[in-house]
């Protein structure tokens, strides 16, 4: 049998190997807002009788051209197109739409230019961010309940909080690595990608203590390791075959779809992929390390008396 718990060690330090670069960038340079964040100017335009019909991603390659990245731009069916660039002045204004008209053909009419406030402002940010806690202490709360019969229940939730955070944190050191190397910014898909994220690595985490829950009572007489280390192996084949399913589509998306939805397909590869694996060799690894004392000698502290996990036969 594969013995993961005896390598967690090996485990651990891969995470934080994953986890310290991004940090490092966090600290140095932060993320890389788009103008969903900033906010910035709005150009209504709409061309008649063009020679070339516009496209979105033909419109977002103009701008990109004028170094104008990560800007939004939204099409209507009368050759109406919406953009949303970083602030610009009458100068950068007309400069844009000289090209467009250049690039298109036809009679360019400028129906509406003005400065926009973020639309994802500090009230929604403050929000997801009230919604993420909220989700930790109900996790913790529900965790509690369900393995109220198992000794040691609040580590299964720390556990568990822990695992979510080291996929929060690889999805964000990845966020602000791209910003600077790579121009990608992060915008209101970021926030929707970074929450799925969650979803799924809790998710994870619970179905492997749920089944270490149940091989408690199976396994009587068995060590706290021998019980995780078999639940473990029990539920690896269903967690990398439902992970699977959702990488295969997502890639599909990655490779073939356009626009901005690569990014936020990209942000959810990262982090179903460090979901999948923080929830087989972090979460249940740190409850057998919390069990055995691990800890407490990592910071030079004598371990309390370990209570016997399994059931006496």
């Amino acid at each position: 049998m594969f013995n993961i718990i005896k390598h967690r060690n090996i485990f651990y330090a891969i995470s934080l190997a994953l986890i310290v670069p991004g940090l490092i960038a966090l600290v140095l340079w932060g993320l890389n807002p788009s103008i969903d964040f900033t906010g910035g100017s709005l150009l209504d335009l709409r061309f008649n009788n063009p020679t070339t019909a516009p496209t979105t991603i033909a419109v977002r390659e103009v701008l990109e051209t004028l170094g104008y990245q990560g800007s939004a731009v939204q099409l209507s069916d009368d050759n109406s197109v919406l953009i949303r660039v970083s602030e610009i002045n009458t100068d950068q204004k007309n400069e844009i739409e000289s090209l467009l008209q250049e690039r298109f053909g036809g009679e360019l009419i400028e129906q509406r230019f003005e400065a926009v406030g973020p639309a994802v402002g500090n009230q929604v940010t403050q929000g997801a961010v009230f919604a993420v806690f909220a989700a930790t202490f109900g996790i913790l709360g529900y965790l509690y309940f369900a393995f109220r019969d198992v000794p040691n229940t609040l580590r299964y939730g720390i556990a568990t909080i822990t695992a979510m955070l080291h996929d929060v944190l690889i999805v964000l050191g990845l966020a602000a690595l791209a910003g600077r190397f790579l121009g990608w910014q992060v915008d209101a898909l970021f926030l929707t990608a970074l929450l799925t994220v969650i979803g799924f690595s809790v998710h994870d985490s619970i179905v492997v203590f749920d089944r270490v829950r149940e091989n408690s009572t199976v396994m009587k007489g068995k060590s706290f390791e021998e019980i995780v280390n078999h639940s473990l192996v029990q539920t690896l084949d269903r967690s990398l075959n439902t992970q699977m399913t959702a990488l295969f589509t997502l890639t599909a998306i990655l490779l073939f779809g356009g626009g901005p939805i690569r990014q936020f397909v990209a942000w959810l590869l990262v982090g179903i992929v460090s979901g999948t694996y923080s929830s087989i060799f972090n979460a249940a690894p740190i409850v057998v390390s919390w069990e055995n004392g691990d800890f407490a000698r990592l910071f030079g502290r004598k371990p309390k008396a370990k209570q016997q996990a399994s059931v006496s036969s």
